[in-house]
Formats: C-alpha cells, structure tokens, sequence
C-alpha cells in the first residue's frame, strides 16, 4: 500500500499492534526511545526512524501508543521530535491513554499547524492486540475517521465513532472504569470463595457456566487458579488510568464510589511491588487483606 505508517511505542500493546499493520500491507517506519525494542519489527521488514522528527518527516500518517500525556508531549517536542518535522495536511493518531482534556488541547495544538488529529484509544490488552481484535475509540473529524478506518481495522476489530477529539478518550475512561471494577469483583469473589473452602477451578468453571461468563473472565481465568500474573495489562496501566477517571470525575461531577474503593486497591498493589505484574494480582492485595 502506498500509505506510509510511522509507529512510536513499542511496548506489550505497541509490538502486536504494529506488526498487524505490517502485515496488513502498509510501509511502516517504527521509532522508540530505547532503540532495541524495535527489533521485532525490523526483523519483520519495518524501517527505522531514529528520532521522532525523522519518522514524522517520512510518514503520511504517524500513530503515537506510549505510556501516557507526559510521554505523549515529550515526543511531540523539542528539535528532533514529531513536530519539528510533520508538514502540514498529515495526520497523527494517538492511540496511548490520555484525559479528555489532554487530547482536546492536542487537537488545537496540531490544528495551529494545519495538522489533522484523531483521538483513538483502545479497549483491550495484549491478546485482543495480538489477534488485532482491538475496539478503536475515535474521535475526530468524521472525514478523517473514515478515511483511516481500513488502517485502524488491521488491528482492531470495529472503530467506534465516539464524537469529536476528546471523545474517544472519554470512552476509554468510561470503560476503563468497568474494567477495573470487574476485576477487582472477580478477584474479591474468588477470595472470598477460597476462604469458604472452595477451589479458584471450581468458582471459575461456575462463572463462566453462567451469565457471568465474559471473555475477560476468560481471559483471567488460569492466573485466578494459579495465582501467577504475567503482564497482559500492567496494574501500574489500569492506576493510572484510575486516576485520570477520578480526576475526569471530579471534572463532571460523576459519581464513581466503587472507582475510587478500587483504586486505592490497586495503589496498594503498587506499594507492594506488583505495578509490572497484570492487573488482576489484585486479588493478592485482597488475599493480604483477608490475613
């Protein structure tokens, strides 16, 4: 395809996702701060940009997926980054997880350019990222949306049209904040199970027998038996994102009492050395709690 994609973040969402565009057919160009995380795509046929200014000087359209505004901001700036070398008329997406107000005011930072924006978080962790079964959740022009929906789609499986920029981001907190109570209601049930004597194997095969099954259930079930957590969403991800919806809800007025229970949950797991393991060690916290 004659569309050339720049990528910036080759983190455990970042690698799957931009390799699904490779696969896809487009021309990548892939750029991170630390250089040797880009291997996997180099190895795949992707070029390499050394700085963000030198992917943004090749791309048509640049697609940002870091940490968060901080990281975000950091690669827009200064001599060699995205803005010192995007001409106008080109596109960035942000697909990393920002606030709403964030996003708006990049929105009317690029818009002075002449640049065009596309606020486009996702829902979904590492699997879904894998399988390129992501939900992209856009905001922007609907021009724009439209006219790079077919790159979103190489990897995710629908684009939500949310609204205007901003929206998109307000989606991702909006489920971000079920998803980090449904977790913690998953882990505290299964506590609470164990300690009435039944086995983590036998609580699972009975949610998920029922209307209680969902496919993140699913997707948890084996670190719920075995009480190991490897990353597919770091729990030092969903705190942040935690208190980005706190923040957003004191903003609006929102009630959210069961947000700020759980998220003094997983601040702990944060205290407790637990911020790179997934996010349903949780249910350890909720273990050490009950002792």
């Amino acid at each position: 395809m004659n569309l050339k994609v720049g990528f910036i973040g080759m983190g455990i969402m970042g690698v799957p996702m931009s390799l699904n565009i490779l696969k896809g057919g487009y021309q990548l160009r892939v750029c991170n701060r630390s250089a040797d995380k880009c291997a996997p795509l180099i190895r795949e046929g992707a070029g390499k940009a050394d700085t963000p200014k030198e992917l943004a000087e090749w791309a048509d359209v640049v697609i940002l997926m870091l940490t968060g505004p901080e990281a975000v901001q950091e690669t827009l700036d200064g001599e060699h980054g995205l803005l010192a070398g995007m001409a106008s008329g080109k596109t960035l997406i942000n697909m990393s997880t920002v606030s709403p107000a964030f996003a708006k005011e990049l929105n009317q930072q690029l818009s002075r350019r002449s640049l065009f924006f596309i606020d486009a978080p996702v829902s979904g962790s590492k699997k879904p990222a894998e399988d390129g079964a992501l939900v992209i959740l856009a905001g922007g022009l609907p021009e724009k949306i439209d006219e790079f929906e077919p790159l979103l789609l190489k990897m995710g499986k629908k684009v939500v049209r949310c609204g205007q920029a901003g929206q998109g981001s307000a989606m991702k907190m909006t489920v971000n904040l079920l998803l980090g109570i449904m977790m913690e209601g998953l882990c505290e049930s299964v506590n609470f199970g164990e300690r009435c004597g039944l086995s983590a194997e036998t609580i699972m095969d009975t949610i998920l027998s029922g209307a209680m099954n969902c496919p993140l259930f699913a997707l948890k079930q084996d670190m719920m038996k075995t009480g190991n957590f490897p990353p597919q969403f770091p729990l030092k991800h969903i705190t942040k994102d935690l208190r980005f919806i706190l923040n957003v809800a004191d903003e609006t007025g929102a009630a959210v009492p069961a947000g700020h229970a759980v998220f003094q949950l997983y601040r702990q797991g944060m205290g407790k050395g637990l911020s790179d393991s997934d996010f349903a060690a949780v249910k350890t916290i909720l273990e050490k709690i009950s002792d």
